[in-house]
């Protein structure tokens, strides 16, 4: 269930030279909220999400995180708040186990991370972690195979994996089903909402099914500024919308 506000954007702004690449962007995200980000080819989505997670430091504006203004936290900073987000690119370990990709990431955000007297297997609230969110994902059976072997799609949920290691009460997806077969795309838009139960998820996403299927509420974007917000269907019948996306139909 949706509750307080936990992430809130007052006109954040990013500037590349001449290009306004987000352009005073105000938008509240409730805790338990699915909010997804759309929009045309070149919108801004990416460098908000950017601005969001800390990779970016805003030219105007402020990101508050709940309550707390983390405008210019680096990105180490703002996950340990509890943030964290996959990448359109997935960026695992190619040589490591499945499980080895998970345990690392879950090990990066155990207090006793970098205890220099312990070995890394000895932590085993560490090993539970990994083994549980391999087994949320779906990728138990795959957890010893190097994680270069997986499929397009099973890294893609390594990638995902690897970001709900530190149990994060905000998700970034950042094109979750990019690159995906139309059943893997299935299989993640299925995944997600399960997932998602008691933190709050934000996510870029070009597939309009999915967006549909499974956001609460959506923010579309055109060139850096804010067309449009509201509920999924809102969203379909409005037509600054459609004349946005060429008229098509979403």
């Amino acid at each position: 269930m949706a509750g307080d506000c936990q992430l809130e954007l007052r006109g954040v702004t990013r500037v590349f030279g001449r290009l306004v690449a987000v352009d005073h962007v105000d938008c509240r995200v409730a805790a338990g909220e699915r909010k997804a980000i759309i929009g045309p080819n070149g919108a801004g989505k990416t460098t908000l999400f950017n601005l969001i997670s800390g990779l970016l430091l805003p030219t105007a504006g402020q990101v508050y995180y709940e309550g707390r203004d983390v405008t210019r936290l680096p990105v180490h900073r703002i996950a340990r708040l509890g943030v964290a987000r996959s990448f359109q690119i997935t960026s695992v370990f190619p040589r490591l186990s499945v499980y080895e990709n998970v345990r690392a990431a879950a090990q990066a955000h155990s207090p006793r991370a970098w205890s220099l007297f312990r070995r890394a297997d000895a932590l085993k609230d560490v090993a539970e972690r990994a083994h549980q969110v391999l087994d949320d994902v779906g990728l138990a059976s795959r957890q010893h195979l190097p994680a270069d072997v997986l499929s397009h799609g099973d890294r893609r949920l390594l990638d995902l994996a690897m970001a709900l290691a530190s149990d994060p009460r905000l998700l970034l997806l950042d094109e979750p089903t990019a690159g995906m077969s139309p059943a893997e795309t299935r299989r993640t838009a299925e995944l997600i909402p399960r997932l998602a139960r008691g933190r709050t998820v934000i996510l870029v996403e070009h597939d309009m099914d999915v967006v549909m299927s499974i956001s609460t509420s959506i923010l579309v974007l055109s060139r850096g500024a804010k067309l449009a917000e509201g509920t999924p269907d809102e969203i379909a019948r409005d037509p600054r919308v459609q004349e946005a996306y060429l008229g098509g139909v979403i």
